[in-house]
């Protein structure tokens, strides 16, 4: 009964409180606390999460949030995931030296202004502003050189709204996304889907059946096979019998025995 409460009161809590950080984390200490997921409990002031001052990986997703000013103190923190609330200001997190990973799709920051603020994040290595997964987005994404202008503002970014921009398999991602709109630019004329009646298939539709060869060599190799296969099934089914038979003889043995008097 008390842990239906518990989740109950979970489910919408606008204050992020002492009881509910060790409820969830199973800690004692706030400064144990390393990681915390707080999604979708409907959180609108963050309370005293900056006393968690050791947090690497924060979750906040999905709540409704609209002042960052408590997470000032997180020095050591990661990872931090603010998508779906209603912030337009980041300016409290210029002070998480530590920041690598950084989500706020889903809010309502207007102006390239709002991220100033971010660039002294020497290692802030990925920001999403946006993600088409979700359909979240921000005002500034809708600026038509917004990509452009944040690439330059943050010269040691990797991945920007999940598209890997440097590094390892960056290339690649560019070239399957220019095909991917070349084929689309194809496919469409004047906001139209071009219709191709005449379309063929590329092979034959024999092409991948498996095509039994006269050569009297692999047909000999077909007949040896199937019988070493026969064999296995044979000695399989005997193993099986054997086994059997010894489990049962041996669950007899460990029957106690009765005497009669």
């Amino acid at each position: 009964m008390d842990s239906k409460r518990d989740k109950d009161q979970d489910a919408d809590c606008e204050k992020i409180t002492a009881v509910l950080l060790k409820s969830r984390t199973g800690e004692f200490d706030l400064e144990s606390i390393l990681f915390l997921k707080l999604r979708g409990l409907g959180i609108h002031d963050l309370g005293c999460i900056g006393e968690c001052v050791n947090l690497e990986r924060l979750d906040l997703s999905g709540n409704n949030i609209t002042n960052l000013a408590p997470l000032a103190s997180l020095r050591l923190l990661s990872v931090l995931n603010l998508s779906a609330n209603r912030i337009s200001n980041l300016e409290p997190l210029r002070s998480c030296d530590s920041l690598q990973n950084l989500n706020v799709a889903g809010n309502i920051i207007s102006s390239i202004e709002s991220l100033h603020c971010l660039q002294s994040l020497r290692k802030l290595e990925n920001i999403r502003l946006k993600d088409n997964t979700y359909n979240y987005t921000n005002p500034v994404c809708r600026n038509t050189s917004y990509r452009t202008i944040v690439l330059e503002m943050f010269p040691n970014i990797k991945v920007l709204d999940g598209e890997r921009v440097v590094g390892r398999g960056s290339d690649l991602y560019q070239l399957c996304k220019d095909i991917d709109d070349t084929i689309k630019a194809g496919l469409y004329k004047n906001g139209q889907l071009i219709e191709h009646p005449d379309c063929k298939p590329w092979v034959e539709d024999s092409y991948w059946e498996i095509k039994r060869s006269n050569n009297a060599i692999i047909e000999e190799a077909y007949k040896q096979f199937n019988d070493v296969l026969h064999e296995c099934r044979l000695l399989n089914n005997r193993a099986t019998h054997v086994i059997s038979q010894t489990e049962r003889s041996m669950s007899l043995k460990k029957q106690p025995k009765q005497f009669a008097i």
